[in-house]
């Protein structure tokens, strides 16, 4: 029986403590050498430390999509949730684990971020919260420099059919595609001094924030 493609309702969130984050780290890191890219050091904190820093601040509550065994995460004492599509299919099966996840503990929406975004707003869920109510929009995405950056977004709950649908049966793997078939709100961030949606995706991006960049 193919998943259920219809979309239910559900209430705007009024405050971002009515949100749950998700910090997206299930993929392979290949351009990082293969392991786990958020423990990566960058000035003394790990990659997945300075999004935590970030985004708890941001929502009412914080897990952690990750495969594998979670014990190696043990230390930041956070909920991890695996994929629950099979083979590494990307982000998008990170933001369906966190959608799930997020309705079995009673949560309607989630914020999604990259683990590999150490310049991540510290207005992020506010600002975004603003765009989804003013444009009654179904999700909200950020921007920067022209580009929106649709995994760093707020989704409902009210997406795990057409998203698992999508994954499973479209065979859809792109998270800009899924999320440009919905009715999208945009907020915007400016790239000075830096493009707070920076992705460290290799040991060169490593180097040179760590050496060229201001990290905070």
């Amino acid at each position: 029986m193919a998943p259920t493609t219809q979309t239910r309702t559900v209430d705007f969130p009024r405050t971002h403590e009515a949100v749950l984050g998700v910090i997206l780290a299930g993929g392979l890191a290949r351009r990082m050498g293969g392991g786990d890219k958020g423990l990566a050091d960058l000035g003394g904190r790990t990659l997945l430390q300075r999004v935590i820093d970030r985004l708890e601040g941001q929502v009412g509550g914080l897990v952690l999509n990750a495969n594998g065994d979670p014990a190696r995460f043990a230390a930041y004492r956070l909920p991890v949730v695996a994929d629950t599509v099979a083979d590494h299919p990307g982000p998008l099966a990170g933001i369906l684990a966190g959608l799930e996840h997020a309705e079995a503990t009673g949560w309607s929406w989630i914020a999604t971020a990259p683990v590999d975004t150490p310049y991540l707003p510290r207005d992020l869920v506010d600002r975004l919260l603003t765009a989804l109510a003013g444009e009654a929009a179904e999700i909200a995405c950020a921007a920067s420099g022209g580009r929106v950056h649709p995994v760093v977004g707020l989704w409902p709950v009210t997406l795990i059919g057409p998203l698992r649908a999508a994954l499973e049966v479209d065979g859809l793997r792109k998270v800009d595609a899924f999320a440009t078939g919905r009715r999208r709100a945009i907020a915007a961030w400016p790239v000075e001094p830096h493009d707070p949606f920076l992705n460290v995706n290799s040991p060169a991006d490593l180097f040179e924030v760590a050496h060229g960049m201001p990290v905070g």
